[in-house]
């Protein structure tokens, strides 16, 4: 029982430290353990309008030669877009995208069927640039005086919404002495892919050598919402390579000059990685490329791509293909993106065990069709999987219970001993035939399937917006009695965690009262410090952790009258 007890005053002490540190982190103080993974907002935040994303000073990784109006890598650094534009706003069935013929540049991308979590009347909004926000994407060429995201494009006429097609197109053209770039924008029914081409013609009565470059642009902070335990998700840019595999950047390394990624390969993509959702230029596969992230300005910052074209005779075109993917971090739909481009959904150190966790969770929903159901069904299969290390657990706390009185007397003996206290105890154990250690290893096991679940239903979109019973959001704290601002603290009071507070309660009376009237106090006040923990978790989190306490409760109830009877009989 001490080292039982020792196990809950760790997971207990642990849980408050974590609670004032994310706390601390929401509130925009300084982490206890980890560095801010993005820089807080400027006093000034970046302007909107064309001024808001100016291309870096430098990318000291690419190879590309100095131009007027370019820097060393060719990436153009002066001058402001022509002002005489327009903002094309193209529509599907998902998604609503806003390209400025100012650069050809993605300013704004809607997601038609996913909502804010505090509006439901409010689409949410990747690509935008207002006065709090930056996000922006940008493709152009460089390696010469040639069009770039600064260039004005003109448009192709053309159909602008899906209506009954399958695709729609938008095409943009512009050239620069003899350089002419057509870019070549395809939105398909039902996909957040766009597929993007660019070909380059060669006008001039002498071969050129352009680079494409595709950078994305955001500012340094954090994405808005979601509750103080979702304050560690990440948020910045993320490189893959077949070579160095997913690298998450943090703006904060950017502005230090210590950002460490992969510099070049001849595969993979960039990204910018938000909770549930993420933006990011795919390039064709099996071609060399430079990967870069750099500072642009004051809290702005840009990863990207810069990938040689080759050669291009007079009179002859080139083309490159490229995907651009913004949208949610749906499991399937990132598989089909890109190779590892799935790893944009972060379960966290343990995925090795969130991954088929999730899977179970999607082969459940396949048949129930609703999220809470599924969750429920999963503890109960999560249950009967762990149902031989629990019930031995349940058997060695009930034998527990039954020695204490035994154990009081062993310590009221022998208080002034410590030595002959503990003979004593493990002569107690042995022949009462009990581990000391047995009711609390179950556990620890279970520990980390639960990080591991709190990681998938944190970082798992399908169960956003998800509604089950009375809970409107399986991704959000339950907030069935409504929600209060105390102390700085945005709490939602629910059903759900004043359940887990009942349950806690009743598995305390059923555990073993320790022979401590300080530590019998403590046990009793836990289950009330922990459900306050439950009303900022999501409620999909408290769902499984309800039900599984239910299942433990009736577990445990009858093993130990069974074992009671056996050894009072």
């Amino acid at each position: 029982m001490d080292i039982k007890r020792t196990v809950l005053w760790v997971i207990f002490s642990f849980s408050l430290l974590m609670l004032w540190d994310n706390y601390n982190r929401y509130t925009g103080k300084p982490s206890i353990f980890f560095d801010n993974k993005t820089t807080q907002q400027a006093a000034t935040p970046a302007a909107a309008g064309d001024n808001a994303a100016k291309p870096a000073a430098d990318v000291p990784t690419a190879t590309t030669a100095t131009t007027s109006g370019a820097n060393s890598t060719g990436v153009p650094t002066g001058g402001v877009a022509p002002s005489k534009s327009e903002v094309i706003t193209i529509t599907t069935d998902l998604i609503k995208v806003d390209i400025d013929t100012a650069g050809g540049e993605v300013r704004r991308l809607e997601l038609l069927k996913h909502h804010e979590s505090s509006n439901n009347s409010q689409n949410v909004v990747l690509f935008d640039v207002n006065d709090q926000h930056t996000y922006l994407g940008q493709t152009g060429l460089i390696g010469g005086a040639y069009p770039n995201h600064k260039s004005l494009f003109t448009a192709v006429p053309g159909a602008r919404t899906l209506d009954n097609a399958d695709q729609v197109q938008l095409v943009l053209q512009s050239e620069q002495q003899g350089v002419k770039l057509i870019k070549t924008f395809t939105f398909k029914r039902g996909e957040y892919k766009v597929d993007v081409k660019h070909d380059v013609v060669n006008n001039t009565n002498a071969p050129i050598n352009p680079s494409l470059y595709m950078q994305l642009v955001h500012d340094g902070t954090a994405h808005a919402g979601g509750s103080m335990f979702m304050a560690s998700t990440f948020t910045g840019p993320a490189i893959y390579t077949d070579t160095d595999k997913f690298q998450k950047v943090t703006f904060e390394s950017i502005e230090k000059g210590k950002d460490e990624h992969a510099l070049k390969g001849d595969s993979g993509w960039i990204a910018l990685v938000q909770h549930y959702f993420v933006s990011a230029f795919v390039p064709a596969d099996k071609a060399p490329r430079e990967y870069f992230t750099k500072k642009l300005a004051t809290n702005l910052y840009a990863v990207g791509t810069i990938l040689p074209i080759g050669t291009v005779a007079p009179g002859a075109t080139a083309s490159m293909d490229a995907t651009l993917y913004s949208g949610p971090q749906e499991s399937k739909r990132l598989e089909a993106v890109a190779p590892g481009f799935e790893l944009v959904k972060d379960y966290g150190w343990l995925t090795i065990i969130a991954k088929p966790i999730f899977w179970l969770m999607i082969q459940i929903h396949q048949i129930l069709g609703n999220w809470g159901w599924t969750i429920i069904v999963l503890t109960i299969v999560i249950k009967l999987a762990f149902f031989p290390l629990s019930a031995a657990g349940y058997r060695s706390m009930a034998k527990m219970k039954l020695v204490t009185p035994k154990m009081t007397d062993i310590r009221t003996r022998f208080k002034g001993d410590p030595q002959k206290m503990n003979a004593a105890m493990m002569e107690l154990y042995k022949k009462e035939k009990i581990n000391p250690i047995g009711g609390c290893f179950p556990m620890i096991v279970q520990i980390p399937v639960f990080i591991s679940l709190y990681w998938v239903l944190l970082a798992s979109v399908e169960i956003r917006n998800a509604s089950w019973l009375w809970v409107h959001d399986l991704a959000s704290p339950d907030i069935l009695f409504g929600a209060y601002n105390i102390f700085g603290f945005h709490l939602t009071i629910g059903i759900l965690p004043i359940l887990m507070a009942i349950s806690m309660f009743i598995q305390t009376k059923l555990n073993p009262t320790p022979p401590d009237p300080i530590q019998a106090k403590v046990m009793m006040w836990m289950p009330i410090v922990f459900s306050i923990m439950f009303f900022f978790f999501p409620a999909g989190l408290v769902l499984y952790w309800v039900v599984n306490n239910i299942l433990s409760i009736a577990q445990q109830w009858v093993i130990n009258n069974k074992l009671v009877g056996k050894v009072a009989s």
